[in-house]
């Protein structure tokens, strides 16, 4: 092929590839006996609008409602994120409160919205009430999940704003709380849930869980990503307290090299992990169509991660997964994306 060099004939190799699996895992037999997956998300995320600038924007949501009004996903438990009077006793399990308070005071700020606190994270009229929401979302995920009466196994939380590059005392790369880390302390506290672990698929690291998680050993942060990249964490020699496990990708690495990092590295550390529950940082933005990274990672190779997490679920914690969305700006493979992760979650 005239100007087709080898890492783009590979790709495409991956991509057939990929192609076949999606099909073969992305729905259960007609006659297995599936426990229902729940969703839950708000029209209110679609409120937080941090302005035509901002790749992290509402059709975000759009894209993805869109994705899953197929009628493959009529079997969804759909519930709406309520704001919860625990929320904010939640978010100090992770969060300072001068942290929240300054959150708080921005976002509720009429008369200086919108308010940027770098040239990422912007608050506008209806952040605060979508920050609430996601963060509420995730202690929805985990009381369904705990609670053996309510059936459900798997929970996708369909939040804005994104969560894991927001640290204890800092805003950072979209994101005000960390949603994921929020709700694993919430986990341990409420549920008595001792080892929580974390599996981040973003093409950005999650420098925000690492950081909330990186000293205590009943805490597992695994996370594959580019580098370099935003925000420059993420190497694998930041090792926590034997918790934290990197496994940077280099730009323009496809299925393959994700696929392998997964197997040496994430996946065989948290199977010895041995967790109570698993959350995921459901980033898309690793796709090969997403503008802001580099990585070639396609629809299938996002199902075959999610069904590998699911078996170890089921082997570690009786298949309980709750997943709360991250990144993902390219409006298309957003919706592609995440359809295959929820359609694969479906067939646990």
């Amino acid at each position: 092929m005239i100007g087709c060099d080898a890492s783009l004939v590979l790709s495409r190799r991956e991509l057939i590839a990929s192609a076949a699996a999606a099909l073969a895992i992305s729905s259960p037999p007609a006659h297995a006996t599936v426990a229902p997956t729940m969703l839950i998300s708000h029209p209110a995320f679609a409120g937080h609008d941090p302005g035509p600038l901002s790749a992290e924007r509402p059709a975000r949501m759009r894209a993805i409602d869109q994705a899953l009004s197929d009628p493959r996903f009529a079997a969804l438990v759909r519930r709406e994120a309520p704001l919860r009077d625990d929320a904010e006793e939640a978010i100090l399990r992770a969060h300072d409160r001068q942290h929240l308070e300054r959150v708080r005071a921005a976002a509720l700020d009429k008369a200086h919205l919108p308010f940027s606190f770098d040239g990422d994270t912007v608050v506008a009229a209806g952040t605060w009430e979508a920050a609430m929401r996601a963060v509420s979302a995730g202690l929805m995920g985990v009381d369904a999940v705990m609670d053996s009466s309510s059936g459900i196994k798997a929970v996708f939380c369909q939040v804005r704003p994104p969560g894991h590059h927001a640290e204890a005392q800092r805003t950072m790369g979209f994101c005000l709380f960390s949603n994921v880390a929020i709700s694993g302390l919430y986990a341990r506290v409420r549920h008595g849930a001792e080892r929580i672990a974390v599996v981040d698929f973003d093409v950005h690291h999650g420098n925000g869980t690492q950081r909330i998680f990186w000293s205590d050993r009943s805490l597992f942060y695994g996370s594959t990503h580019e580098m370099p990249l935003f925000p420059g964490t993420g190497a694998l020699n930041e090792t926590g307290v034997g918790n934290i496990f990197n496994a940077p990708l280099k730009a323009g690495d496809g299925g393959i090299a994700f696929r392998s990092a997964m197997k040496e590295r994430i996946l065989p550390a948290l199977d010895a992990f041995r967790p109570d529950l698993i959350l995921i940082s459901a980033g898309f933005d690793a796709h090969d169509g997403d503008p802001l990274a580099h990585l070639r990672l396609f629809e299938a190779d996002f199902a075959w991660v999610t069904a590998e997490l699911m078996s170890l679920a089921a082997r570690h914690c009786r298949g309980r997964i709750v997943s709360m969305l991250e990144g993902g700006y390219e409006l298309d493979a957003l919706g592609r994306s995440t359809a295959a992760h929820v359609a694969t979650l479906m067939g646990a």
